[in-house]
């Protein structure tokens, strides 16, 4: 297993321990659950950099990497709903769009193509990162702001997530032609 993929696989093993410190639900507990959030956040941005610069893209990757993604985003913001702190029909939406993206790659998959991850989808995921960790913080560095950043964040989260949605079915129409 090369380096990017054993990046994505610390992320994926970060989620219990981002859960877990959730779970415990207080400031102190949130800000490290955060912290760790960061960092398998960060492993992201790594694993596809080293991926693309050293020549070690794989099927593994292409495949674990998004997984991983939305695995971290949704168990964490699934926590979040259930603290009160993330509208339920915000995780809702992210659930739809997130399964039936997936649904669309599999499509593709059976005939042969890949769907890369396209623009609008990396900046949907940082931003569903941002908006987590704006959550976990508690609106903290933005509280000298005059309104809660963290809303602004969960909406243009939700928004964006909706318009990749939508985005990946209309750029890969051919496939569901099939």
């Amino acid at each position: 297993m090369n380096l990017p993929n054993k990046l994505t696989m610390a992320r994926v093993l970060m989620i219990p321990v981002c859960l877990v410190l959730q779970g415990i639900n207080t400031e102190t507990s949130n800000f490290v659950a955060a912290g760790v959030f960061a960092i398998a956040a960060l492993t992201d941005l790594l694993d596809g950099k080293i991926a693309r610069k050293r020549g070690l893209v794989t099927n593994l990757g292409k495949f674990a990497d998004p997984m991983a993604d939305k695995l971290l985003a949704v168990s964490s913001m699934t926590f979040l709903c259930a603290q009160g702190k993330l509208p339920a029909w915000m995780l809702v939406i992210v659930l739809i769009r997130e399964f039936m993206v997936s649904g669309l790659r599999l499509i593709a998959m059976e005939q042969g193509k890949v769907i890369a991850a396209g623009m609008l989808g990396k900046i949907k995921t940082n931003l569903q990162f941002y908006a987590v960790l704006a959550l976990l913080m508690g609106n903290w560095p933005f509280s000298l702001i005059p309104f809660p950043m963290t809303t602004v964040l969960m909406y243009a989260m939700t928004a964006l997530t909706l318009i990749s949605g939508i985005d990946y079915f209309v750029k890969a129409r051919g496939v569901l032609k099939g």
